[in-house]
């Protein structure tokens, strides 16, 4: 088969197993993306993130990763509520947590596709990725031309926004390779205006360190530090303030996976109750969810 062929039964392939968008890219290294992550890592952006810092050269050239890698192939699925959890409680949970973890959902999907990509090409080498290793996925995203990554840092696709996750499969697979789109960000400055903590400092520049995200999830601290106490907006796991004030986000419409529709149990339940709750009772909650992610500590911390 070409890879004209191998590219068309790709995108149909992905289409079938229900991710929004596709695009591809030559395996090969982002040198120039190389550079950014090395300045950003020097200026201590990723805060406590220390595993960040490992597999630097793996993180820029998936030939590394993947030996004999000829392509990335990048995946958009999307994730967005059909609607708003009835609740009276001030706790917000991002939305890419309502559901079951979007690790455990995507690979089941993505190895159902690449055995279909397998029967349909031959076999070949690859390996999936769910931001579960050295991979610059928003990226190859951009390079593959599904999205643009715009001010907030999140990849935008320009008909249906940024509540998306992002999957690869790294392959010896033959594909013509896509390129990327324009930006379309323009002028706006939302994102950067809506940010509490100013983890937006700069158009297109993240201080991860102050994002509600990393401190709600990522931080393993026992407290919260207090500059941000005022600031963090009632966000018990994560935030989506810069997607909500995102004006491309006016596309997004409902997914359609069944495993992500939020779990009542959980999202009805107040401060008290997760407060009172042991952590035997919340482990078994959260077991299945991106919530296990803080886990109980970590919960308890971010609600006080």
């Amino acid at each position: 088969m070409t890879p004209e062929v191998h590219s068309r039964i790709i995108r149909e392939l992905a289409a079938k197993h229900g991710f929004a968008f596709a695009g591809l890219s030559k395996a090969e290294k982002l040198e120039e993306e190389a550079r950014r992550l090395e300045q950003w890592l020097k200026q201590g952006s990723h805060g406590k993130m220390h595993y960040m810092e490992n597999h630097f050269d793996k993180r820029v050239d998936p030939t590394l990763l993947v030996p004999g890698a000829k392509s990335v192939i990048s995946l958009m699925y999307n994730y967005y509520p059909k609607e708003e959890p009835a609740t009276d409680n001030k706790l917000k949970i991002a939305r890419y947590a309502y559901g079951e973890d979007y690790h455990y959902v995507i690979k089941d999907i993505l190895r159902a596709m690449v055995a279909d990509l397998r029967q349909q090409i031959g076999d070949f080498h690859a390996r999936i990725f769910v931001d579960s290793a050295p991979v610059l996925e928003k990226a190859w995203a951009r390079k593959s031309g599904i999205g643009w990554q715009g001010k907030n840092t999140n990849l935008i696709h320009p008909k249906a926004g940024s509540f998306y996750f992002l999957a690869e499969i790294i392959c010896d697979i033959e594909v013509m390779a896509d390129g990327p789109i324009k930006d379309h960000c323009g002028t706006c400055t939302a994102c950067l205006d809506a940010c509490p903590t100013e983890a937006l400092y700069e158009p297109y520049k993240l201080d991860a360190s102050r994002c509600i995200s990393y401190l709600t999830i990522e931080l393993k601290d026992e407290i919260i530090p207090g500059e941000f106490h005022d600031k963090m907006e009632g966000w018990m796991f994560g935030c989506d303030i810069c997607q909500e004030v995102c004006p491309w986000n006016r596309f997004s419409k409902p997914h359609r996976q069944p495993r992500f529709h939020p779990d009542e149990s959980v999202m009805h339940m107040d401060r008290n109750d997760w407060m009172e709750m042991t952590d035997e009772v919340m482990l078994a909650l959260i077991k299945n969810s991106p919530l296990s992610r803080p886990g109980p500590a970590g919960i308890r911390r971010n609600l006080l």
